[in-house]
């Protein structure tokens, strides 16, 4: 199909301003680079000033507790612990090792064409009349592949409408909404876990230095959110989207690139077959092993000695490694049997193409790294939570208010900055201290902000991806501009963040465990 690349029609109105507002911002990099130099002054000027804060739950010698008083960053200790430590700050920062490992496996299982043929397949032998929530669900798990869902399920779903005689667009609305929408819902804990609850794990520590990140510590919640979202979206896009879309007239030569997309109901190759059943094995490989390394003499994943409540936890803090081994001995197998991993050399090439792809991960990771550590070095964020903590506390506004709003406030930031784990490292340091002091678990705190990240990422036109699922629209619809597909999603995001609020509302209510070992409730 012949793409017209023309200039998108203008948005107005408060997306306009959204759009503008967000390209005035510098760089995420650049933000943090910013977030320094201020937090810089303010803690020269804090600490000139005296402000401290007690601390909930250090003591000293005598059993007194210990004040805790804001640091000069200008000071001598604090620019040679800069210079000097500055290797090891990045290094230690704890979302970089999560991130880099799980990459690892899954930069394989992406590159051997797994993760594309699992989602192709799947979606393929959907009945029509469950299409949308098959594209939906299909969509959310997607979310493991990473950007494979974005280039390959959104404009397969568009093919596979228009080959079942419904709107393209639809198709591509709902993947996007289930990709994008519902970026944080998943049946399984992923990539995205390991990365903010890196983030949460050292925001955490500044209150208790021993708390210990599990990255299912949001699994029940992901999948609660899941089941969630498939009948809002699959709701929206039935009774909503598809029947206000003008008809698509399909002109002679009019049809989605070969080299873009699989043709709408074709099967999969007799290779790709035998590569997802030898990549099944492979996968219910792994989870034996797990299973017996938690039953199997000495319980290697399960520590015995410790308080019951603690047994499990290296059992959660092994899954990091579980899902590299999982996503690279399935990526494996598929590879092997489909053709598209011809000896060792081609894993460790792809093994090194998944870094690469992190390159600019790096870079963010260097600045937020030194953000984070510097923002702890003067204790401006353990001040601010506990001094914040204590306003909320005397205002008496109850946990699912407090959480609503830090939904709607991350929501709200997220139209300017799209960067999930920038979000969260620029957040995280106040909210998780604060609601800890406040009784809520930093897993609550990491559920919450994951409500408001992914509802809005839909409409505004500075996520990444969105300029792409323009030009998947457009192959369909030449006139379909910007502000077509922003008014297109709106409904989608409005909908996905009530019912995420209504949700986590709910959960907080009822006190519903948000994942093994992880609670709603915080006690120091």
């Amino acid at each position: 199909m012949h793409i017209d690349h023309q200039q998108p029609s203008e948005i107005k109105g408060i997306l306009a301003w959204i759009e503008r507002t967000g390209n005035r911002l510098p760089d995420p990099v650049f933000i943090f680079f910013y977030c320094i130099a201020a937090v810089v002054l303010i803690s020269v000027i804090l600490a000139a000033i005296g402000v401290s804060a007690v601390h909930p739950t250090q003591v000293d010698e005598f059993g007194n507790a210990i004040r805790i008083s804001a640091e000069s960053l200008l000071s001598a200790d604090n620019i040679q612990r800069l210079l000097v430590d500055m290797p090891e700050t990045f290094a230690s920062f704890h979302p970089l090792g999560y991130v880099l490992v799980v990459m690892l496996g899954a930069g394989v299982a992406e590159r051997t064409g797994l993760f594309a043929s699992a989602m192709s397949g799947a979606v393929n032998r959907a009945p029509k009349i469950l299409l949308t929530p098959v594209v939906a669900l299909i969509g959310m798990v997607g979310n493991l592949a990473a950007d494979a869902a974005y280039v390959v399920l959104i404009p397969l779903a568009g093919v596979i409408f228009s080959a079942a005689g419904r709107h393209p667009i639809a198709g591509i609305a709902a993947a996007f909404a289930g990709v994008s929408g519902g970026f944080s819902a998943n049946l399984l804990p992923g990539q995205l876990d390991a990365l903010l609850f890196g983030i949460t794990e050292a925001a955490a520590e500044s209150v208790l230095p021993a708390w210990d990140a599990n990255i299912a510590g949001n699994a029940y919640f992901i999948v609660g959110m899941t089941f969630v979202f498939l009948p809002v979206i699959w709701f929206v896009t039935d009774k909503i989207i598809e029947p206000r879309l003008l008809p698509v007239t399909p002109q002679v030569g009019d049809e989605p690139a070969a080299d873009d997309q699989r043709e709408s109901g074709a099967s999969l190759l007799p290779a790709e077959i035998q590569g997802l059943k030898l990549a099944g094995f492979a996968a219910l490989a792994v989870i034996l092993i797990w299973v017996f390394l938690c039953v199997a003499p000495g319980t290697p994943l399960i520590d015995e000695s410790a308080n019951p409540e603690a047994r499990l936890n290296p059992l959660f803090r092994s899954l990091v490694a579980g899902f590299f081994i999982l996503f690279l001995v399935t990526g494996w197998a598929y590879g092997t049997a489909s053709g598209s991993v011809n000896s060792h050399r081609d894993i460790v090439r792809m093994m090194s193409e998944s870094m690469s792809d992190l390159s600019y991960y790096l870079v963010l990771a260097f600045a937020a790294a030194h953000f984070v550590a510097m923002f702890n070095w003067s204790n401006l964020g353990l001040i601010f939570a506990i001094k914040g903590a204590a306003i909320l506390q005397g205002s008496s506004l109850p946990d699912a208010v407090l959480l609503t709003l830090i939904i709607l406030f991350g929501a709200s930031i997220n139209l300017f900055i799209g960067s999930a784990s920038a979000k969260w490292a620029l957040l995280a340091p106040v909210l998780v201290p604060m609601l800890m002091l406040l009784g809520l678990s930093p897993e609550m705190s990491t559920a919450a902000y994951r409500v408001g990240d992914g509802a809005t990422n839909i409409i505004t036109p500075l996520m990444p991806y969105f300029p792409l699922i323009l030009v998947f629209c457009q192959r369909w619809q030449k006139d379909f501009g910007l502000g077509s597909l922003a008014a297109t999603m709106l409904p989608y995001s409005l909908l996905l963040l009530l019912s995420g609020v209504v949700m986590t509302v709910i959960w907080v209510i009822f006190g519903i465990p948000l994942g093994p070992g992880a609670t709603v409730e915080f006690t120091l």
